[in-house]
């Protein structure tokens, strides 16, 4: 675990309850779960943790967002997944004992809650209404990995791109009569690192995109995919 600011513990559940992992616990024993969460602060770009520490820990997102990815010999990194607040990672390798083939980078000053090996064994992992959590999550992991195949299979850099945008608006889009507005903001680095092409090569095709009226940017921060684009989402 590289080092990174240590707060103060924060008595408050609401996240706790607000994340299907937790919901089968009461509040007193969401109070109990909370005194054994370690919060720590990350700033952007901090490594939160290299693949050699996802075998020791659970992590919750308290705030922020952070990215897993898998780097490369020449040091390119290749995006896997964007965790948000309210999102957990690492329990797929408590499980196990064996450690992920990937690293955490805060993407933005992140609040993350930390959970022992030994503290998931004895809190969470005896409930059966978690384990069943734990497989609906591992179907969705497992989905994830799929998605990542269907984009590398595609050699057309633009196909690459629209498959990751609409995977990206499954998860943080929201729909209205405009289309689907992607609440993640995200920078044409993060999207080139997710469809393993440049970033060059990303602002080209939005550029593209937007002249011919399928995408908008809103306040410089988020990405509307309007109807024409939905249109011609292509299926993953």
């Amino acid at each position: 675990m590289r080092s990174s600011r240590l707060i103060k513990y924060d008595n408050g559940n609401n996240l706790l309850k607000s994340i299907p992992f937790f919901a089968p616990f009461s509040d007193k024993e969401l109070s109990a779960i909370s005194k054994i969460i370690t919060k720590r602060r990350f700033s952007k770009n901090e490594v939160v943790l290299l693949e050699e520490d996802t075998q020791n820990y659970m992590y919750i997102v308290y705030s922020g967002k952070v990215k897993v990815v898998q780097i490369s010999e020449n040091g390119k990194e290749h995006i896997l997944t964007i965790h948000k607040a309210g999102d957990y990672f690492g329990e797929m390798s408590l499980l196990d004992g064996k450690t992920s083939p990937a690293s955490v980078i805060a993407m933005e000053e992140s609040e993350i809650g930390l959970i022992s090996r030994d503290n998931f064994n004895r809190y969470l992992i005896k409930n059966e209404k978690v384990l069943r959590e734990i497989v609906s999550m591992l179907c969705r992991r497992l989905r994830e990995a799929w998605l990542m195949q269907k984009v590398l299979s595609f050699a057309d850099a633009e196909n690459r791109v629209r498959v990751v945008l609409k995977h990206i608006s499954s998860q943080y889009g929201t729909k209205d009569n405009r289309g689907i507005v992607i609440t993640l903001k995200l920078t044409h680095k993060d999207i080139a690192d997710y469809a393993s092409v440049s970033r060059e090569t990303v602002t080209r095709i939005l550029n593209k995109f937007f002249k011919d009226g399928e995408i908008e940017f809103i306040d410089n921060k988020y990405l509307l995919l309007k109807p024409s684009f939905v249109e011609k989402m292509i299926p993953v």
